[in-house]
C-alpha cells in the first residue's frame, strides 16, 4: 500500500550489503523519500557523507541513482548534460563515477524519490544502451505506480529481512524496465505521432494480403517518408517495410497451421512475388521449411 506522505515527511534508509548479496548481480545501498519546503536549505544534513553535497561543488556517487521529482521545480547539470530545469514528473538518472549536481529552486521546494543501487545486472543495461548518460532527464509524468514501488522499496528496506536484498533488486527492475517504456512512449505522444503510426500499422494489418508500399503509405497519412521511416523504426523497433514482411510472414505461419492450403496456395495469397521466394524467406527466417514448420506446428499443437 502506498505511504501517505505529507509535504514535512522526510524518509530514508541506507542497506548492508553481503557478499550474497553481490552475487545475485543487483544490489540496493540506499532508498528514500524527502519533501523540501520553499526556502529551506537543500540537500538535508540528516545524510551520511557519502551522499551530502555542496550543491555548488557537485558530487560523484559510487552507485546508479533514479531520481523521481513529483512536486515544485529545480535545476540539474552533470558532466554529459549541460544545466537543464527539471520539474514535476521528471525523472533524473544518475551514474557512478559522474560528476553532477541538482538542488530545487528556492522558491518553490520539490518531492524527491531516490532508489541508489549497483552491479553487473545494470553495468550490462548500460553497456546494451538501456541507460545513457547522455539520456539523463527522463519524461515519465506523474505516475502513482512508480511512487508505490518507491514506497514499496522502503516499506522492504524498513523491514530489513532475509533475502529483502533481493526482493529490492526486482523493484528496481520493475522500475527500470517501467520508466524506459513510459519515456519513449512519451516522445511518440506528442503532436499525435502515436497515433499516425498506430494507423500505419492497422492499415498493415488490414491489407496483409496485398502489397504496400512503405512511401504511398507515408503519402497516404500525409507525412514525408523519410519521417515515417524513421519515427516507425524508433516506434517498433522494425523499418515500415521489414514490419509489413513480418505480419505476412506470421500470417503464413497461421496458415500453415490452421488450413490445408498448400504452400502454393499460401504464397499466392499472401501476394508473395513467387513461391520460391515465398520458400527462401521462410527458411531464412524460421529455420524450418514451409511444410517442416506445418508439420511441427501440427505434431506439437503449437501455433505460434
Amino acid at each position: 500500500m502506498t505511504k501517505d506522505y505529507n509535504d514535512l515527511g522526510v524518509e530514508f534508509k541506507y542497506l548492508i550489503v553481503n557478499d550474497m548479496d553481490r552475487k545475485f548481480g543487483l544490489w540496493v545501498n540506499t532508498v528514500g523519500f524527502q519533501s523540501i519546503q520553499p526556502n529551506t536549505p537543500y540537500p538535508l544534513r540528516d545524510h551520511p557523507s557519502g551522499y551530502y553535497f555542496n550543491t555548488q561543488k557537485g558530487r560523484i556517487l559510487r552507485e546508479y541513482q533514479l531520481v523521481y521529482i513529483t512536486k515544485g521545480r529545480g535545476l540539474f547539470s552533470s558532466e554529459s548534460t549541460p544545466e537543464k530545469q527539471i520539474c514535476k514528473g521528471r525523472l533524473i538518472l544518475l551514474f557512478p563515477g559522474q560528476w553532477h549536481t541538482y538542488h530545487p529552486y528556492l522558491q518553490t521546494g520539490w518531492n524527491e524519490y531516490y532508489i541508489g543501487f549497483e552491479g553487473p545486472v545494470v553495468d550490462t543495461m548500460m553497456k546494451g544502451g538501456f541507460l545513457s548518460k547522455e539520456n539523463q532527464i527522463l519524461e515519465v509524468g506523474l505516475d502513482e505506480e512508480l511512487v508505490s514501488l518507491y514506497s514499496r522499496a522502503l516499506d522492504v528496506a524498513e523491514g530489513d529481512k532475509i533475502s529483502s536484498q533481493q526482493y529490492l533488486s526486482g523493484i528496481v527492475l520493475h522500475m527500470i524496465g517501467m520508466i524506459l517504456s513510459i519515456s519513449k512512449n512519451k516522445i511518440f505522444e506528442i503532436g499525435g505521432v502515436d497515433q499516425k503510426i498506430e494507423q500505419a500499422k492497422i492499415i498493415m494489418n488490414e491489407n496483409v494480403y496485398k502489397d504496400i508500399e512503405p512511401e504511398e503509405l507515408a503519402m497516404k497519412l500525409n507525412i514525408s517518408y523519410s519521417w515515417f521511416r524513421k519515427v516507425f523504426k524508433d516506434y517498433t523497433g522494425y523499418a515500415p517495410a521489414k514490419y509489413f514482411q513480418e505480419l505476412k510472414l506470421r500470417k503464413a505461419k497461421q496458415l500453415l497451421i490452421s488450413t490445408s492450403q498448400s504452400v502454393k496456395e499460401i504464397s499466392f495469397t499472401l501476394n508473395y512475388k513467387s513461391t520460391e521466394h515465398f520458400f527462401s524467406l521462410f527458411k531464412k527466417r524460421t529455420g524450418f521449411t514451409p511444410l517442416e514448420y506445418r508439420s511441427f506446428g501440427r505434431n506439437t499443437d503449437v501455433e505460434e
